[in-house]
């Protein structure tokens, strides 16, 4: 399984190609074998960016957890893999992005590339920076860890 960290600014070009940092191509397991899934999140307005061992284990969970023949869990289901393509990396390095995937954030030519532990979330750099607020950040991690004696923090 991969596990990523790290954020990176890139371009993408006219045809939706942009080049995967050379730290997250050094932090993808050979599992991955250089295919990713691309989607639209479900909370953010970003696009995640799923090595394909990760998106077999999602899938699998998936399968584990919802019955295609109830209803909701259907409605979920299709959710779920709107707005997804199936990536290779090519010989330079590069993804291509189909366009429409793209239009989801709004992109022009910047990017955001922000490891999340077994992914990459793609942002347009604009609403990432809207996205991030330090107290809010900091909040967050009191709510988790504040009072415990855990030596992560």
């Amino acid at each position: 399984m991969s596990s990523f960290i790290g954020d990176y600014s890139c371009k993408v070009d006219a045809k939706g190609r942009l080049i995967l940092p050379s730290a997250f191509l050094r932090q993808l397991s050979a599992e991955a074998k250089d295919q990713f899934v691309v989607k639209k999140d479900i909370y953010e307005s970003c696009l995640v960016l799923i090595p394909m061992d990760e998106w077999t284990r999602m899938v699998e969970l998936l399968r584990k957890k919802l019955n295609p023949y109830n209803k909701t869990h259907k409605q979920f289901l299709r959710g779920f893999y709107m707005d997804t393509a199936e990536l290779s990396l090519d010989s330079n390095g590069r993804l291509t992005i189909p366009k429409n995937i793209l239009s989801k954030i709004e992109v022009e030519s910047d990017l955001k590339l922000v490891a999340q532990d077994d992914k990459i979330e793609i942002w347009n750099p604009d609403t990432y920076k809207k996205q991030f607020d330090e107290q809010q950040f900091q909040d967050i991690a009191n709510q988790i860890f504040g009072g415990n004696d855990d030596p992560l923090m």
